[in-house]
């Protein structure tokens, strides 16, 4: 029976890695010579080996001829500090010319094609499958072409560049050898006799020195007897590998029954196959392909589909086609391997995760088996309590105990489970995309580049009841930092009755003693107020910290609402919710009421950037844009006799407010249009009542994380009233009794320095080695006035689409309030609308600049 069947055989590159170091090294010989039997062989680079299985004719049998290869190779690596990977591409590359084997073969292609051989080493698959002679392999060839993205869609493994850096693409390695000068994807001909002649044209040009350089994607194989495929990554998903080897050998079923029916092997227009190509290089499995029939873009998971259910007479004859409707299934449930590469550089932060990742589904799965074809199953099927944390599970704001949404989230979750898995992650792609050109960007600290900003579907929902107590809290607290910013830049009244001491005052890295008190009493100085909370307990909500300075975050909240709009449609307004652009018209309010009253009654307003290297430069940018002001970058602005003026095409225009979103320092030291330091000139008019920088300067000190734990005293002195909001216990390890106490729980306890920001120098007792707490302890001991702690608090957790299921991921909120002059008062007004930042996987420490995502924040009317 098996006569009957034509067989396939996969040839892949594999990478060779150094266990210890995780790059690429040039000792693939090593491999070699103790690898047993005759089907691996020594690729043109020592870093490289090409390894073949045996001929299959099943998705089983193939699938196991490929899996005891790699095992064979990883048993012989182990022992010598070896192992492999099958990847388009690794993005750990050792400089130099090490892994250039220096064979006849390689230095003349290093002479012929320069930086084409000296690029980014590329690995690919070959798949082959008999055919009677070439004229009926060249006739496949034509016939089957129009297939190929999908082939490259299943396998696209290849995001990263040698550098670590992300190329964009789901398979680089197509596109870069689309460079070499005889890469097409067919040849263009119909019969041997035309392929021959072909192959004979392009040798005696020249182009090539031989007619194993020929790689077209698909092709006759040099024996004469087979048609192969040349388009595919090397993959490390085993499973990927023999799907697309059984989907090739059943299309060569058919395609050859056709042919000997007298079908005619008409070529492909080779320019659209290229682009359906390139589409399927770009996106992988998580956009859209070119659909091979009628050229239109449709979801690849579609495409796949109804080319698994053509097929099914030559997959049932082989008992395949119930293992390719599983293979399809788990395929697109975990999606492509490009896809989860960058989930794991997301999640992880470093490139060497990347090649473990390569490394471990090279020698077993790539992901879960999909579970049963049930919406809910495949989102939160696996909703387990957060990776790598030993405590109990934290409050879910979303999902019940039991596994039941809560009320006001069934609607959502029930949405987002008729949309499944596959269709999401696709959505969540193209979302990102959008964002990119958008420009919703965010730089993660030591990342030189911004990315865009991680966007989860899933929506925070803060009801009606709960916002208005969170909107008192945050507007009575921005009232009482106020209050306290004005004293102690004036009679300091709160020091004298005790409530801080000196010398926590001093030691605040935020306080500016001559800078903060060049503004005149009972003046607004926090205008525009970011207050951190985080729900915990059930529902108790907790402030968490306090921005004064710049807080960021609001466009952000804008960008989160335009998603989830697109996505979920009608039921936004179903909620009834509060717009997130109610923030912009507020802005521009709250800084017009600030300007001084020599302005008039139409102040000129700006907002002011470092320019386009600010991580929130994003922001910068559509603030301006909503609120209709100019955004300007120091050296636009120049001092003419004592004002402040901006650039224009008309000359200059006084400006009366600077919306300062740049660090302090950097404000003052930053040469304006003529040069000079921005520093005197500020000053100058900030005394003299003819400008108004919002924040003020020397607001620092109100986001010093001592100066954080007497807020609620702040609030009795100032105000009069009693906290609305509670905020975490906290400790200052300047006085030697708490300092004492927090090192006999340092285990237990969160510290963190005065001074941080973007959750820098901060550790989670719970989650520290040995060797972290025993560098904290010295810190502590030599420096305690540096830092505070305070209790581990259990935050809520929501929903996030980590893209295959729905995991577990703290959430905190940042909230706004502003602050006016109004009537001879100061009137606080909370913003209905904020962020809701997701931690990274497995990690408390909730900040954007730390890896972190956000969430659309929906408050109901």
């Amino acid at each position: 029976m098996e006569a009957d069947f034509r067989s396939a055989v996969i040839e892949e590159d594999l990478q060779v890695l150094d266990t210890e170091s995780r790059e690429l090294t040039p000792r693939a010989s090593e491999l070699l010579a103790h690898r047993s039997g005759d089907v691996v062989a020594e690729e043109v680079r020592n870093c490289v080996i090409r390894a073949r299985t045996s001929p299959a004719h099943t998705a089983s049998g193939l699938r196991s001829a490929l899996r005891d290869v790699r095992e064979s190779l990883r048993r012989v690596g182990e022992d010598r500090g070896l192992t492999v990977a099958a990847a388009g591409a690794v993005p750990l590359v050792p400089p130099g010319s090490a892994l250039v084997d220096e064979s006849p073969r390689m230095r003349r292609l290093l002479a012929d094609y320069e930086f084409l051989a000296r690029g980014q080493i590329y690995c690919g698959t070959r798949i082959r499958v008999d055919a009677v002679d070439t004229d009926e392999a060249v006739a496949l060839a034509c016939r089957i072409a129009p297939h190929l993205p999908v082939f490259l869609a299943l396998t696209a493994s290849s995001p990263f560049l040698r550098d670590g850096s992300d190329s964009g693409y789901a398979s680089c390695r197509s596109v870069a050898a689309s460079q070499w000068p005889t890469t097409a994807p067919v040849a263009g001909v119909c019969s041997a006799e035309d392929y021959h002649a072909l192959v004979d044209d392009l040798v005696s040009s020249g182009v090539i020195s031989d007619p194993s350089m020929v790689g077209f994607g698909i092709q006759p194989g040099a024996d004469g007897r087979s048609v192969e495929i040349l388009v595919c990554d090397a993959c490390p998903s085993a499973d990927a590998t023999a799907l697309v080897a059984t989907l090739f050998r059943a299309l060569v079923e058919r395609e050859a029954a056709a042919l000997a029916r007298g079908a005619e092997p008409a070529a492909p227009v080779e320019t659209r196959l290229r682009a359906a190509l390139w589409r399927a290089a770009r996106s992988g499995l998580e956009g859209a392909l070119v659909d091979p029939v009628t050229l239109e873009p449709r979801p690849a998971a579609d495409v796949i589909t109804d080319l698994v259910d053509s097929l099914a007479e030559q997959l049932s004859g082989t008992g395949d086609l119930d293992t390719v409707r599983e293979l399809v299934d788990d395929a697109l449930y975990n999606g492509s391997s490009a896809f989860r590469q960058r989930q794991t550089l997301r999640r992880r932060g470093h490139v060497q995760d990347i090649v473990d990742l390569l490394v471990v589904e090279t020698s077993g799965t790539s992901g879960p088996r999909s579970p049963v074809p049930d919406a809910h199953s495949r989102l939160f099927g696996v909703y387990l309590p957060i990776e790598g944390l030993d405590t109990d599970p934290s409050w879910d704001e979303a999902v019940e105990a039991g596994g039941r949404p809560r009320a006001p989230y069934d609607p959502v979750l029930t949405a987002l489970q008729q949309i499944g898995t596959v269709r999401l992650r696709a959505r969540q792609v193209r979302a990102e995309q959008e964002a990119s050109v958008a420009g919703v960007t965010f730089r993660v600290t030591g990342q030189e580049r911004p990315h865009a900003f991680p966007m989860d579907f899933v929506p925070r929902i803060i009801t009606s009841e709960v916002w208005e107590r969170l909107a008192a809290g945050i507007e009575q607290r921005a009232r009482a930092l106020d209050a306290f910013l004005d004293d102690v830049y004036g009679d300091q009244e709160f020091l004298a009755a005790g409530h801080l001491t000196p010398e926590a005052l001093d030691r605040a890295p935020g306080f500016r003693r001559s800078t903060g008190r060049v503004l005149g009493a009972d003046r607004i100085r926090a205008h525009i107020c970011g207050i951190d909370l985080v729900c915990a307990d059930d529902g108790r909500w907790l402030v968490l910290e306090d921005n004064v300075r710049v807080p960021s975050g609001i466009a952000f909240s804008t960008a989160h609402r335009e998603m989830t709009a697109s996505l979920f449609g009608d039921l936004v307004d179903e909620f009834d919710l509060h717009s997130p652009d109610q923030a912009f018209p507020m802005i521009r309010e709250t800084l017009e009421a600030a300007a001084p009253p020599a302005a008039g009654d139409t102040p000129n307003v700006v907002v002011m950037s470092s320019g386009s290297a600010d991580s929130a430069w994003f922001e910068h940018r559509l603030i301006a844009d909503r609120t209709g002001l100019p955004l300007v970058t120091p050296d636009e602005v120049v001092f003419r006799d004592g004002i402040l003026h901006r650039r224009t095409g008309d000359g200059l225009l006084r400006v009366d407010v600077v919306y300062a979103r740049i660090d302090e320092d950097m404000l003052l030291s930053s040469p304006g249009l003529d040069g000079v330091p921005l520093r005197d000139g500020l000053l100058d008019a900030l005394a003299g009542g003819r400008l108004t920088v919002a924040n003020a300067l020397g607001n620092g000190v109100a986001d010093d994380k001592a100066v954080y734990a007497s807020v609620p005293a702040m609030i009795d002195f100032y105000l009069g009233e009693s906290p609305v909001l509670d905020q975490v216990p906290t400790y200052l390890c300047a006085d030697r009794t708490q300092r004492d106490l927090v090192l006999d729980r340092l285990g237990e306890l969160v510290v963190k320095p005065i001074d941080g920001y973007g959750g820098l120098g901060i550790t989670i007792g719970p989650e520290c080695s040995e060797a972290e707490l025993a560098a904290r302890r010295e810190e502590l001991l030599t420096r305690p006035e540096g830092y505070i702690a305070q209790e581990v608090v259990a935050l809520s957790t929501l929903p996030t689409f980590d893209g295959t299921h729905m995991q577990r991921r703290h959430v905190d909120l940042r909230a706004f309030a502003h602050l006016r002059r109004e009537g001879g008062r100061t009137t606080a007004h909370a913003v209905p609308a904020g962020l809701t930042r997701v931690a990274p996987a497995g990690s408390l420490i909730v900040n954007s600049s730390r890896g972190g995502g956000g969430k659309d924040t929906w408050i109901m009317r």
